[in-house]
């Protein structure tokens, strides 16, 4: 019994670490925790489904799914796995496997927001604007106060020609979007289909500034002057007199 408690203290000891080490991005050292946990305990899925998550988390989305083959091989139904699986589905474009697995995970976790945002993305690059919708009113529903989901949602509505709404969404999602820089870039695409082009680039320029490294969003904030740039010689073009 002894041992027992042993080993399940020294378990608990490393998952902490290892969710603390996520929190701070640093990933290998994780890993490290976690297939310590592996040699104490070689079938627990929870640390399966953490490793394929630090794996994702670094972009190496072919190990990620493997251990999250090995996760559901322990426990089919496991949250975090089918999760972890939908992302990387969703992140290299293997819509066919992500069509799959989202609506798997749905039936086992059907509050789980982000499957509704994800499925409104794919659906919105289909030109299906009123099915990305209905999907982000079930996000919203379940976490109304999530500035990224306000911000799909608004950028939705722009889509769909539906300024005023889109306005209204956007005024939502904005005090509340100030360190969420994909929430800033959604805005920003919101201001840019509504045509206001000064505000799309003041929408990046803050993202950018959160997120530096991140090539899409350096790309996008140099759109965004580009766009205003453009505009704003319309306007000085000499008029013939």
């Amino acid at each position: 019994m002894n041992e027992l408690n042993s080993l399940e203290t020294e378990t608990g000891t490393r998952f902490v670490r290892a969710r603390q080490l996520f929190e701070w991005r640093r990933y290998r050292e994780a890993l490290q925790e976690l297939e310590q946990i592996l040699r104490l305990e070689p079938d627990n899925p929870d640390a399966m489904a953490m490793i394929a998550n630090a794996y994702q988390l670094q972009s190496e989305f072919d190990k990620a799914l493997h251990w999250t083959d090995m996760a559901l091989r322990c426990d089919p139904d496991h949250l975090l796995a089918w999760y972890i699986r939908v992302c990387v589905f969703y992140e290299t474009d293997r819509n066919k496997e992500f069509d799959e697995a989202v609506e798997y995970a749905l039936r086992i976790d059907p509050e789980e927001a982000q499957y509704y945002f994800l499925k409104a993305n794919r659906e919105n690059r289909r030109g299906r604007f009123r099915e990305a919708r209905a999907l982000m009113d079930e996000a919203l529903r379940l976490q109304p106060e999530n500035p990224l989901y306000l911000a799909m949602a608004a950028y939705t509505e722009a889509l769909m020609g539906r300024f005023a709404e889109s306005e209204e969404l956007e005024r939502r999602a904005r005090p509340l979007s100030a360190e969420h820089p994909h929430a800033l870039l959604y805005l920003s695409w919101a201001a840019r289909t509504r045509g206001n082009f000064d505000r799309q680039e003041d929408y990046m320029r803050s993202a950018v500034r959160l997120n530096p490294e991140d090539k899409q969003f350096r790309d996008e904030y140099l759109e965004a002057l580009q766009h205003a740039n453009r505009l704003y010689r319309m306007f000085l073009w000499p008029v013939n007199q």
